[in-house]
């Protein structure tokens, strides 16, 4: 089923079946990733209420290059100290349909290392 679709419609069926097993709560908030070529988005969102607590992107940062590993380093440790001022220290981390590799896999270890815990 999945081959004869393209990659992008393979990558939300995947992350469809990843929504139906994780979900956010004002305690534990789910760490939403989105990636394109050029650049890196991050939310933190409540799913009970189906708010947006937080977000942080590599437009929003004005990086040079939002599309590569260390643009995706740097938006994981300003979701963090976001997520922390807020008195955030739990997430539910939603990789969104990707691969845990690369710069998906950066971010989440930039997010850890600034005091995340997921």
């Amino acid at each position: 089923m999945l081959k004869k679709m393209d990659k992008n419609k393979n990558r939300v069926v995947r992350h469809e079946r990843l929504r139906r097993k994780i979900s956010g709560t004002a305690e534990c908030p789910r760490l939403s990733v989105f990636r394109s070529n050029a650049h890196i988005h991050a939310q933190i969102i409540d799913d009970t209420k189906g708010t947006t607590l937080l977000s942080c992107s590599s437009v929003e940062l004005k990086l040079a290059h939002g599309g590569n590993v260390e643009a995706a380093k740097t938006v994981g440790t300003e979701i963090a100290k976001r997520c922390l001022a807020k008195n955030i220290d739990t997430v539910v981390f939603d990789r969104g349909g990707y691969i845990y590799h690369g710069r998906i896999q950066a971010l989440a270890d930039a997010a850890r290392e600034a005091g995340l815990k997921f």
